[in-house]
């Protein structure tokens, strides 16, 4: 007689792989070193000594914001090479959405990524009306059919990957979009300080990302770039109560000083998790992928579906269960949580099998020991 199916068994025989991925290459520590001392050069350069113990607030005549904030906006635009910065209230989705309400115009076509859009840039580009048409990033002959056909004036792109499985190189989009005179947004969160460099660096007429996700404070984003987009960023944000206060700039580049080192070394913090996970060393464990699905993390597949139920038991060991910021000044502990919505969007059969682990302010040790332990807990 034969025996009844195991449906244990079966499911673990259905569970999915994980795709390739092609992470974003990120600074190493010798190098982040040499940023921060750039970065403080750069604070020389426009800052005098006191100027950093004190701060203004206001809508300063003929400045149309606070002295402080036109200084340290001064300082990022020269840390990039960019004509100027302009600050702003929302964190990365308000930078993404000043720049863009400044570069394009209700029901005009925009180009952008075939691939599952991030929530709150979603909500953004339905605001504005763009006429948004997509096209394959990661097959130039498909962007360079869509930038050629004289359709489009901008492109936006994120920096970090939409899909597990993107591929492109945003230098070379970047450089596509010149040869055909198409303008372009790039969306630098999680990107921005990390890796070797952002999308202004590379080209591009405006970079957008978070302070928050810089160790900043809370709701300040700014927008580096152009000095026409720029313009349009400021007169947009008129309103003295839209503007980043004098204390709320300072605070941001103090917490930016020493942010490169800081994420360096998270950053091979990463790689040795990946290498040891890799070898087997954690029980339950059937393989793992470096991404950067957001921010730079580790995608871990279980040898069982419990990736749903695994931050909760975690957090009881120290991990943190969900981000704040996603590597904000709150965010120490690692942290163990589902994939990103946008990666769900596009692969909804990881849900059940897959974990995203960063590791934040731990090292190896702390968050193999905590993965191993939530796994022995849930076989109870």
């Amino acid at each position: 007689m034969n025996a009844a199916p195991d449906p244990a068994a079966a499911a673990c025989a259905a569970q999915p792989a994980l795709p390739q991925t092609f992470p974003l290459s990120c600074v190493e520590v010798e190098d982040a070193a040499a940023q921060q001392f750039r970065l403080l050069e750069c604070t020389a350069r426009h800052f005098e000594g006191q100027e950093l113990f004190t701060a203004d607030a206001g809508v300063v005549p003929g400045l149309g914001r606070p002295a402080t904030t036109a200084k340290v906006e001064a300082v990022l635009a020269d840390y990039f090479g960019a004509p100027a910065a302009a600050f702003v209230q929302g964190a990365g989705t308000g930078a993404i959405r000043a720049a863009l309400t400044a570069a394009v115009s209700s029901g005009e076509p925009l180009l952008i990524h075939d691939a599952p859009v991030y929530r709150t840039t979603e909500v953004t580009l339905r605001g504005l009306g763009a006429a948004t048409e997509q096209a394959d990033f990661n097959d130039p002959a498909a962007l360079r059919s869509a930038l050629d056909s004289g359709r489009f004036r901008w492109l936006y792109v994120q920096h970090s990957r939409q899909r597990l499985t993107d591929s492109y190189d945003l230098a070379e989009v970047l450089a596509a979009c010149r040869a055909a005179g198409v303008r372009t947004v790039v969306d630098d969160n999680y990107a921005a300080f990390r890796v070797p460099r952002n999308g202004t660096q590379l080209g591009a007429d405006a970079s957008c990302f978070s302070l928050f996700k810089l160790h900043g404070p809370e709701g300040v984003g700014i927008v580096v770039g152009a000095e026409d987009l720029i313009d349009r960023v400021r007169a947009d944000n008129y309103s003295g109560g839209g503007q980043v206060q004098g204390h709320q700039a300072l605070d941001a580049l103090r917490a930016l000083t020493h942010v490169p080192v800081m994420w360096a070394v998270q950053s091979r913090v990463t790689g040795e998790i990946a290498e040891r996970l890799a070898a087997g060393e954690v029980p339950g464990v059937a393989e793992v992928r470096i991404a950067s699905s957001q921010d730079r993390s580790l995608m871990v597949r279980l040898t069982r579906p419990v990736a749903k139920e695994l931050p909760a038991v975690a957090a009881r060991h120290g991990a943190a269960p969900y981000p704040v910021g996603a590597n904000s000044r709150y965010e120490i502990a690692p942290m163990f949580y589902r994939m990103s919505s946008s990666s769900l969007d596009d692969a909804p059969e990881l849900a059940d099998w897959t974990v995203r682990v960063n590791p934040m302010r731990a090292g190896a040790d702390l968050v193999l020991e905590i993965l191993r332990r939530s796994l022995h807990d849930l076989k109870d």
